[in-house]
Formats: C-alpha cells, structure tokens, sequence
C-alpha cells in the first residue's frame, strides 16, 4: 500500500507534534481506565450476584476485545478508502461523543451498546497515531525516539487521570460520571491535531464485495505471518499487553476487595505513573546503545517476580508490589512494538500495522478469559497473578528463542 500523500502541513509540526498526542489519549485513556472496570463489575454484580461478577469482568472484556480486534483487521480497507488525516479526526470525535454519552447512560444495556460503539474510535486511534509517527520518523531521530516521547506525554496526561476520576467518583458517587472527562479531553486533543493543518489526497473507494473483502483480509494476513520476525514481534506485544490487560482490570478490583478507599486506588494508580514518566526518555535514548531486547526482557521476568510475590502479599504490602511493577512496564513501554517497524519498509506498515495492532486487542480475549477461568476455580482474585507469572516468562523465552 503506498503512503498517504501530504498535499499540505503546517511547517511547524513534525513527528513530535504527532507524538505530542500522547498527552491527550494518555489522559483521556487513564480516566477511562480508573473506573471502567469498577463500571462493569458493578454492572455484573446486579446480574450474576458479587460472588462470580469478577470472573464474569474477565469475559466481558474479552469478548469486546474480539469486537476491536476485528476492527484491527478492518483497519487495512479503510485506509484503502480514507486518508489517515480524515479517519483519525473521525476516530476521536467518535470516542468523545460516545464516551460522554456513557457517563449519563442509566440501563446496563445502553452502557454496553456505547461501550462497543467507543471500542471502534478508541482501536482506530491507536492504529493511526503510529503510522502518522513512521512517516515523520526518520527526521525526528527513529522510531524510538518519537514512541519514548509518545509515551512520556501519555504519562504525564495520565499522571493525574486517577485521582480525576476518584474525585469525580467521590464527589457525585456515580463511578459513570468519569467518563464525562474523558469525553472533553478527546475533544480537546480533536482540536489540537485540527491545527495541524493536515490535507491529504483524497481516494477513490471502490465498491468490493464482502466476500473478496474477507479474501483479502485473510491474504493479508497470512502475508503478514509469513514476513521475517512478524510472528515473533507479534507474540512479543501480545505478552506485553496481556499483562498490562489484566494489570488494568483487575489492580481496581483487588484493591477495593482488600478494603481499601477509592481514594487509595487513585493515588496508588497515580504514583504508579511515575516510574514511566521518568524512564520513558532515558529508554528511548538508551535503546540505541542497548537494544530494545534488553529492556523487554527486564521487563516482562521483573513483572513476573512481582506477580508471583503479589499472589500472597497483603495490606500495604500489595500496594507496594501494585506500584513497583510499574517500574517493570515502563522498561518495555517505548520499545515493546519495535520489532515491527524495525523489520518492515515504510511501504508496508499501513499495509501490516492493523494486523500487528490486533496483538494490543487479542490479549484482552485471551488474558481475561483464562484469568476469570483462574479465580472461578480457586476461589480467589488473587488467582489471577498467577496468570500473569507464566505469561511474563514465557514471553521473554519467546523474545530469546533461536531463530530457525
């Protein structure tokens, strides 16, 4: 697939501006991410009684991750059919009306409808917002570089985002209500990437059938597979997610189980965005001199070690380990999905990138599914870092395993 042409651009942006973004989506997404799953537990709780409405979160999530991972898939024919300018606007003006719809939703069923709808905005922006970065990559310094500056932004939005939400939450007493913010906050970032100036060519859609539509989804895909190293960068951002996946979902749940106030949730989510925000940079400078390979590893085995030690931690103890693994993730944020651009031509990331971006959303199908499986038969949340202790391993001997 041939690149989007730029028929204008302010001169003043640049893959900074793109990354810039970050700032944005990371505070939107972390208001989001602070009361999403206290939403849906209390939603299940009504339905299926709080003794199983736990595990029942996990199979939620993973059957809406089935709904974004095919809108991953998806992502390749719209691109075929919009420029990357105009669906990237449409994606955040969808996220922002649906998301401000949810917080004044009152019947589970309406929630749930408009929790689908956001899923197909919120999934195209995070395709798009990288493949904007790879075009201006190669004059802001690589790849790593605009990715460590992405994420540092996304942090810092974030940084504040929990204790917003449990303060909103706290205030009114509708863990809904959150959302709301979200809702200005992608509204606000809509703006800013407005001022861009970005005119891009226009295409041409051409009318195809659904079934040669499908053909070439699976063509692609097995394109996609069978180009070097794609199945181990895969694998590798599917571990990468799967923890952070169950670290979103269940980290809330666990802490208010423990008997613990919302308004500890929200300084034990904020304190845990430090460790990113301060190594977010100095990874991304580091990454040339060390490899990514290197942190990824550090990573993935330190999120292991931690999980294992929160499966019997308690009190203040588990909030602790809740914090210090943030350290682990921050080690694999900026370079977890460099593999793929480092082995694929610029030519062909709009091409591969929507099939490689269904590792970020396949995570969420599997994880929370074994997870909820997990605590059923043991009985206890806590069950669940045990998941999170084999994935960890096995994704780094994954990311070492001889090439054949």
């Amino acid at each position: 697939m041939a690149r989007d042409k730029y028929l204008y651009i302010r001169d003043n942006v640049n893959g900074f501006s793109f990354s810039n973004l970050g700032l944005f989506t990371g505070f939107g997404d972390g208001v989001y991410n602070a009361v999403y799953s206290l939403v849906i537990l209390s939603i299940f709780t009504g339905i299926v009684g709080a003794s199983m409405a736990s595990a029942v979160v996990g199979v939620y999530v993973g059957v809406y991750s089935v709904f974004c991972m095919f809108i991953s898939l998806f992502s390749n024919q719209l691109l075929r059919w919009f420029s990357k300018a105009k669906l990237l606007y449409m994606a955040m003006l969808f996220v922002a009306i649906c998301y401000a719809m949810m917080s004044l939703s009152i019947k589970p069923t309406t929630f749930i409808a408009l929790d689908y709808t956001s899923g197909i905005g919120s999934t195209m922006v995070g395709i798009l917002i990288p493949l904007f970065m790879a075009d201006f990559a190669d004059k802001a310094g690589g790849m790593a570089r605009l990715n460590a500056r992405y994420h540092l932004w996304a942090n810092i939005g974030a940084v504040a985002a929990p204790l917003v939400a449990t303060a909103i939450l706290t205030r009114f007493g509708d863990n809904r209500l959150p959302f709301m913010a979200s809702a200005l906050v992608y509204f606000a970032g809509l703006m800013f990437f407005k001022n861009f100036g970005i005119v891009q060519q226009e295409k041409v859609i051409n009318r195809v059938s659904p079934k040669r539509t499908l053909r070439g989804l699976w063509l692609n895909a097995l394109a996609f597979f069978r180009h070097e190293n794609m199945g181990r960068a895969y694998f590798v951002n599917f571990g990468y997610y799967a923890l952070r996946s169950l670290r979103l979902l269940y980290v809330p749940i666990m802490v208010i189980e423990r008997g613990f106030s919302a308004e500890t949730l929200g300084w034990v989510l904020t304190i845990g965005i430090l460790p990113y925000i301060i190594l977010d940079l100095f990874i991304g400078k580091l990454v040339k001199k060390f490899g990514s390979k290197m942190f990824m590893t550090i990573g993935l085995v330190s999120f292991a070690i931690l999980a294992g030690c929160a499966t019997f931690a308690t009190g203040n103890w588990l909030l602790v380990i809740f914090v210090l693994w943030q350290i682990s993730g921050a080690c694999m944020e900026p370079v977890h999905d460099l593999m793929f651009f480092d082995n694929t031509k610029k030519t062909e990331q709009s091409r591969f990138y929507g099939i490689f971006r269904t590792s970020v959303n396949f995570p969420s199908v599997i994880t929370p599914i074994v997870g909820g499986l997990v605590i059923a038969s043991m009985g206890a949340t806590a069950a669940v870092w045990y998941v999170c202790v084999a994935i960890g391993l096995f994704t780094a001997a994954v990311l070492w395993a001889p090439r054949r």
